[in-house]
């Protein structure tokens, strides 16, 4: 007890003189900031008359080389030195010293502070000049002042903006671990998935196999409604899982003919257009660089689309061609005559799930274009579109060019 007690004394004794410290601490600044200031006031006067007194002693020195005339030159001078180290009032007090000194040691009578003619015809000289230099001096300290107050301020400015970039990295560093943790939670969920879902859909076809024949005609429908939304649960986790290994696996880059690549495409979902009136525009398209496999599925999405939203014209029409691009970039559009849509919703266009057409109209899972955009801004590029309601849409791509590598 007793040595808590004493340790609580310590204790207390201590806070006492922290406290009576720091209460000292403003009063010990305000004196160091009081001498210093005093210090750089006699330093500026002190220079003043020093200049002056050298000026004097040059003065007797050219007097006695019979170098009379220079000797105003000298006070001048010594009048601008003041001014461009000192400052305006130094200044001021070394034009006022050098002006009794010119006339007391150097102006007839000497040795005399008596006004004559000739003193009259140096004072209003003596004082031009060294109102000029004042001036000067007065301005480029000025000028000084404020180049020195941007500085600070552009100064303050960048070490805001590197504190400002380093919490960006450390952002853009956090989103992006986020994102592969999302990814990565994706392909599990939709990988674990698809297992499950499969077993619904195949016992569903196997309970409607063998017990069609005992159920009514509700029960029936029942069981087609269980399949059909199996099976577009099944496309969802299929697609799903699809768009997650994008951002898994290394795009492996090369030299692609985007001509014969659009026409294969047009050839594999040929089947789905048995029976309708497509008149296809293939248009001479340029070689880019990329993954072929990412951007066959690029394609392979965007003309499905333009075929999909077709099926209400008796007669469709689709374009695929390419535009005038830049030296490092290549330009390619597909363009159809089918529903179109509202630009208003353009935002909401490539999101994950995100549809502007109900299932019963068009079916989908709306991952498409989001999978389109996601290996299209892969590549380095960028994807947009333009429509408007029953006037079809246009979706453009834009791929590096044949041999520029994107990061």
């Amino acid at each position: 007890m007793h040595s808590a007690a004493n340790k609580l004394a310590d204790f207390a004794a201590r806070d006492r003189v922290n406290s009576a410290t720091e209460t000292q601490r403003p009063a010990a600044k305000a004196a160091a900031a009081l001498r210093q200031s005093s210090g750089r006031i006699i330093l500026r006067y002190g220079l003043a008359l020093g200049s002056i007194a050298a000026a004097t002693a040059l003065g007797f020195l050219a007097e006695r080389c019979n170098l009379h005339e220079s000797i105003f030159t000298i006070y001048l001078l010594a009048v601008a030195l003041t001014s461009w180290y000192a400052g305006a009032w130094p200044a001021v007090t070394a034009f006022a010293v050098g002006e009794l000194a010119f006339d007391y040691f150097f102006t007839l009578p000497l040795y005399s502070l008596s006004v004559t003619r000739q003193d009259i015809a140096y004072f209003p000289v003596f004082t031009l000049f060294s109102g000029l230099l004042i001036w000067f001096g007065v301005v480029r300290r000025r000028v000084e002042g404020a180049l020195r107050q941007s500085r600070d301020v552009l100064k303050a400015e960048v070490e805001q903006r590197r504190g400002l970039n380093v919490e960006l990295a450390k952002r853009s560093d956090e989103l992006q671990a986020t994102n592969k943790e999302l990814e990565a939670f994706a392909y599990s969920v939709s990988h674990d998935l698809r297992a499950p879902v499969r077993h619904i859909a195949g016992f569903t076809e196997l309970l409607q196999k063998h017990s069609d024949a005992v159920l009514d005609d509700k029960s029936r429908h029942h069981i087609r409604m269980i399949l059909e939304a199996a099976n577009r649960m099944g496309s969802l986790v299929d697609d799903l899982l699809a768009f997650s290994r994008i951002g898994r696996v290394e795009p492996q880059k090369t030299t692609i003919h985007l001509e014969r690549l659009v026409k294969d495409v047009i050839g594999e979902i040929a089947p789905d257009t048995q029976g309708r009136k497509i008149i296809w525009r293939v248009g001479t398209l340029p070689i880019c660089y990329g993954d072929p496999s990412l951007l066959r599925l690029v394609f392979n999405n965007l003309v499905s689309n333009a075929v999909k939203f077709t099926r209400t014209r008796p007669q469709a029409e689709i374009e695929i061609d390419s535009l005038n691009h830049t030296p490092d970039e290549v330009v390619v559009f597909v363009k159809d005559n089918g529903v179109g849509f509202d630009m208003k919703y353009k935002d909401k266009l490539f999101g994950v799930f995100q549809r502007l057409h109900s299932q019963e109209a068009f079916e989908g899972t709306g991952i498409g274009l989001a999978t389109v955009q996601r290996i299209v801004q892969g590549h380095g590029g960028r994807v947009w579109t333009e429509a408007s309601v029953n006037n079809g849409a246009t979706f453009y791509v834009v791929l590096p060019k044949a041999g520029k590598v994107n990061a």
